[in-house]
């Protein structure tokens, strides 16, 4: 029953507005704001973990004795040689750590592929310092998940 003005048509008591049920919200990007703030963290991690393999490698090239030596083990490189990999590598990481914190776009496939090189030179790396490589890999693990799971920026597709 609906009441009427003069002047007026008579309509529902109710508008069709309030017989629909709400529309969900469209789904979020994968990952959602985890992804996003992850891919900010990311940056940062790739920074300082730069910075980390730099000195790290500054000190195997200055010191040939930084490590422990290791038995037969199959990667095995002079610690000179493994220096400048964590320099060279290190470099890189840092450079593209800060390109993910200035929204570079080329920074994110980059930071795909060196977190993936990252992973291989601390599995190869593992026998001499154990804890620090698997923290290492566990950190290349989720830059790569966040940098993979981060929404596409507007206007880049």
């Amino acid at each position: 029953m609906s009441q009427t003005t003069p002047g007026q048509e008579p309509g529902p008591a109710w508008s069709a507005d309030h017989r629909t049920p709400p529309r969900p919200e469209p789904a979020q990007a994968s990952g959602g704001g985890w992804a996003t703030g992850g891919m900010m963290f990311a940056g940062v991690l790739m920074l300082v973990s730069g910075v980390l393999g730099i000195l790290n490698g500054i000190a195997g090239i200055a010191k040939d004795d930084v490590y422990g030596r290791i038995g037969d083990y199959t990667y095995s490189f002079n610690l000179t040689a493994w220096g400048w990999i964590h320099l060279v590598i290190g470099v890189l990481v840092a450079l593209v750590g800060w390109g993910l914190l200035k929204g570079a776009d080329w920074a994110r496939g980059a930071g795909i592929g060196l977190a993936a090189l990252y992973i291989v030179e601390y599995f190869m790396f593992l026998p001499y310092a154990p804890v620090w490589s698997v923290i290492s890999i566990g950190i290349g693990v989720f830059v790569i998940w966040s940098l993979t799971t981060a929404p596409l920026r507007s206007g880049t597709r």
